[in-house]
C-alpha cells in the first residue's frame, strides 16, 4: 500500500506541471485521439498547447525515441496502443522518467475484455482493413467540395475533370457524385457576360466537359430554385425567352473554346456521371486519374 502511495504521488505530481506540448502516440494514425485532444484543449481558452501525431508506433525503440523526445520538451504523452505489452512498457518508461502520460485504449479494452470474457486480437490498423477507408475517395470529396462553383480556381489544374454549365445546369449534384466514385470533380459556372476564369486556358480542355440541358428543364429548376429562396425579382433567371438565349450563348461559347458536350437533359445523375468518367478513360487510360 506504501509503494501504491508513492506511486500516485508522483503521478500527481507529474501531472501538475506545466506543459506545453502534447505528443498523440498510436499503432495506427492516431487520428482519433488526436481529434478528442482537441475537443479537450477547446475547454481550455486561450492554452498553448501543440499536438503533435506520432502514428505507427509498433516497437520499444520507437517508444524510446518517444520518450526521450519528450522529455526534452516536457512533454505529456498521450497513447491509443492495442498491443498490451507495449502500452505497459511506454506506462512503465514514461513513469522512469517522470513523463506524464494517458492511455485511452488500455482502460476501454480491458472493461470490454471483461464483459465479452474473451481476449482482444491486438492488431494494429484492424478497423481501417476491416472497413476499407479509402483516403483516395476522402480526398476527391474534399476536393469537390472546395472547388464548387468556382471557388478556388487559382489551382483548378489538380482536377481530373471540370465541368462548366449555366446555373443550375446540375454541376454541384454531378461533381459530388463523380467525388464519391473517387474522381477529383471542378465545376466552373457560366455566366454570360461574365469572363471565365483564366485558369481554364491552362487546363487540357480534353478534361473540361461542358453541360447542356434543354430550355424546359433548365426553366423548372431555376423556377424551383427561385421559389425556394422566396423571391420574384429574379424575372431574367427564370424567363424563358432569356433562358433560351442563354443556352444558345453557352453553346457557341463551347464550341469556340473546344470543349466536349454532354446533354445532362432528363437524365440521370448515374447516367451523366458514366458517360463523362468514359470520356476521360478513353481519352487518358492509365493516366485518367492523376494521383
Amino acid at each position: 500500500m506504501k509503494k501504491k502511495g508513492k506511486t500516485m504521488g508522483l503521478t500527481e505530481d507529474i501531472l501538475s506541471k506545466k506543459f506545453h506540448m502534447i505528443y498523440i502516440v498510436s499503432c495506427g494514425e492516431g487520428i482519433n485521439a488526436y481529434h478528442l485532444i482537441q475537443s479537450v484543449l477547446v475547454q481550455f481558452p486561450g492554452n498553448d498547447i501543440t499536438v503533435v501525431k506520432v502514428p505507427h508506433i509498433r516497437t520499444e525503440s520507437q517508444v524510446e525515441d518517444i520518450i526521450e523526445k519528450a522529455k526534452a520538451t516536457d512533454s505529456l504523452i498521450v497513447h491509443t496502443i492495442v498491443n498490451r505489452d507495449l502500452r505497459h512498457f511506454l506506462t512503465f518508461r514514461g513513469m522512469a522518467q517522470e513523463i506524464g502520460t494517458i492511455d485511452l485504449m488500455g482502460p476501454v479494452l480491458s472493461k470490454i475484455e471483461s464483459f465479452l470474457d474473451d481476449a482482444p486480437l491486438e492488431q494494429p490498423g484492424l478497423y481501417r482493413k476491416i472497413h476499407h477507408v479509402d483516403l483516395a475517395q476522402v480526398t476527391a470529396i474534399e476536393f469537390a467540395l472546395a472547388h464548387d462553383d468556382g471557388m478556388n480556381h487559382e489551382d483548378l489544374a489538380e482536377a481530373e475533370i471540370v465541368m462548366v454549365g449555366l446555373s443550375r445546369a446540375g454541376k454541384t449534384p454531378l461533381s459530388m457524385y463523380m467525388a464519391v466514385m473517387g474522381w477529383k470533380v471542378a465545376n466552373v459556372p457560366l455566366v454570360i457576360g461574365v469572363p471565365m476564369p483564366e485558369v481554364l486556358k491552362r487546363i487540357d480542355r480534353r478534361r473540361i466537359i461542358a453541360l447542356n440541358i434543354n430550355l424546359d428543364q433548365l426553366k423548372a429548376h431555376r423556377k424551383m430554385r427561385q421559389d425556394n429562396l422566396g423571391t420574384s425579382d429574379m424575372y431574367a433567371y427564370t424567363s424563358k425567352k432569356d433562358i433560351s438565349l442563354e443556352i444558345e450563348a453557352a453553346r457557341r461559347y463551347y464550341l469556340t473554346q473546344g470543349y466536349s458536350m454532354i446533354d445532362v437533359s432528363n437524365k440521370p445523375i448515374e447516367t451523366s456521371a458514366e458517360e463523362i468518367i468514359e470520356m476521360i478513360t478513353r481519352r487518358f487510360k492509365a493516366e485518367a486519374h492523376k494521383r
